[in-house]
């Protein structure tokens, strides 16, 4: 891991930072464009040739029917069952406390105006299986769909080496009343639901983290379908102060560095003290993790910055909109409403990132590579649709309309303005 003192770094040395930029963006995009262009002509043949290019399995079918999740599922340790089912009713009670009904409001005597939510028809949910086995994605994702009241949920996760997925998500199917797994991953999966194929469903809206050819292929179809967020490789940034623990910041940064190797730990410590003592926690932690050669490769892709104070260490994470935050200091409270753009926040040194990710109840699917400036995590709100409703009643009309035929005058749209005039002559 790299360190950096930010009084030291240029502009242009600072934006490198916050980049994350790689370089074969360009031949990731021309394979996923001829990943989708087939499977949007060849539908299920395309799908099935892509599973023994891709993961080197020979499907029979395309999906998991509910009989065969619950053989799978009846496999699932009791512990595992036990903290499934946990994790399930954190998330369902924080996601159901966001079903909320709007008041009617009247703008002007006589004129009605309100919002209603409806649930997007048909979801399809991206469940990664590449180096993780990811339940946790399976609640995350189905619960708030669940409670929004979606109609038909598309599930897709890639197959394992014996054509079937794992205890894990088939018990997540079960308990959520998911009747149908689809064995597809990668790029051609998010093709599949977007523009449907023989078997797959096609769907209005695509969740779901993934690799960068997921993540790419989910920007390639927006003109097709919509999307959650742009939900690449994952992060975190850590702000430390001297009230810190190096080595629980040391773990925060592996864990986020064992998703993958192109994942991201930022440090930003106002202390070069707990810096060093976090990087020697960093080695020794390393030697334990199986996982630790892919959390190697990202921790060495990853950097410590020093700063002078938490409003610096603030304005950096800002300018860097980090999917996870975790304020690894005491004074937590203080700096709260300081954070403009982050994912999601963990205060505090008792609150790992690991929390958020599987059990406390907030959602894991977050906006990545900066995009926390404009998108929110996913929510019950994500699978909704909001509409608006209006009613006039006479005296609204009165009240109303010399308003709306002056502006329909004013922008040249006389059939507008008579939409009003006929109404009003009507009722007088």
């Amino acid at each position: 891991m790299k360190v950096y003192n930010y009084k030291d770094l240029s502009e242009s040395n600072i934006e490198h930072l916050y980049s994350r930029q790689i370089e074969d963006d360009k031949l990731v995009e021309e394979r996923v464009s001829d990943i989708i262009k087939t499977v949007r002509n060849d539908g299920d043949k395309a799908l099935i040739n892509f599973s023994k290019q891709f993961d080197k399995v020979t499907l029979e079918k395309l999906y998991l029917d509910a009989e065969e999740l619950e053989t799978i599922a009846s496999s699932i340790p009791p512990d595992a069952k036990k903290a499934i089912e946990t994790a399930y009713q954190n998330i369902k009670v924080f996601h159901q406390s966001q079903l909320k009904s709007e008041e009617k409001i009247e703008t002007m005597p006589g004129v009605v105006c309100w919002r209603e939510s409806r649930a997007i028809e048909k979801v399809g949910l991206y469940i990664p299986g590449g180096t993780a086995v990811l339940p946790s994605t399976f609640l995350m994702l189905a619960t708030p769909a669940i409670i929004a009241g979606c109609k038909e949920i598309v599930v897709c996760s890639p197959p394992q080496s014996d054509a079937k997925t794992n205890c894990y998500l088939a018990y997540c199917a079960v308990l959520l009343g998911i009747d149908k797994i689809y064995l597809i991953g990668g790029a051609q999966a998010i093709a599949a639901m977007a523009f449907g194929t023989e078997t797959v469903p096609k769907v209005y809206k695509i969740f779901g983290p993934g690799n960068r050819y997921v993540t790419t292929a989910k920007t390639m179809v927006q003109n097709k379908v919509a999307i959650d967020m742009p939900a690449g490789p994952s992060e975190v940034l850590v702000i430390a102060d001297e009230t810190a623990n190096p080595s629980f910041v040391a773990s925060d940064l592996l864990a986020q560095a064992e998703h993958g190797i192109d994942s991201q730990s930022v440090l930003v410590a106002t202390s070069m003290d707990v810096i060093d003592k976090t990087l020697v926690e960093i080695d020794y932690q390393l030697t334990t993790l199986p996982r630790k050669e892919i959390a190697a490769k990202a921790i060495a892709n990853s950097y410590a910055v020093l700063v002078d104070n938490s409003n610096e260490a603030m304005h950096f994470s800002n300018e860097y909109a980090p999917e996870h935050l975790i304020l690894a200091t005491d004074k937590f409270e203080s700096l709260i409403p300081l954070i403009i753009n982050a994912g999601s926040v963990f205060l505090g040194n008792l609150t790992p990132e690991s929390a958020g990710d599987y059990a406390s109840g907030t959602n894991h699917t977050l906006p990545t590579s900066g995009f926390a400036k404009a998108y929110s995590g996913v929510s019950t709100d994500a699978f909704l649709k909001k509409i608006t409703f209006q009613h006039l009643k006479v005296n609204g009309l009165k009240n109303i309309g010399n308003t709306v035929e002056i502006l329909a005058a004013a922008e040249g749209l006389e059939a507008h303005k008579n939409a009003i005039t006929l109404r009003l002559n009507n009722i007088e």
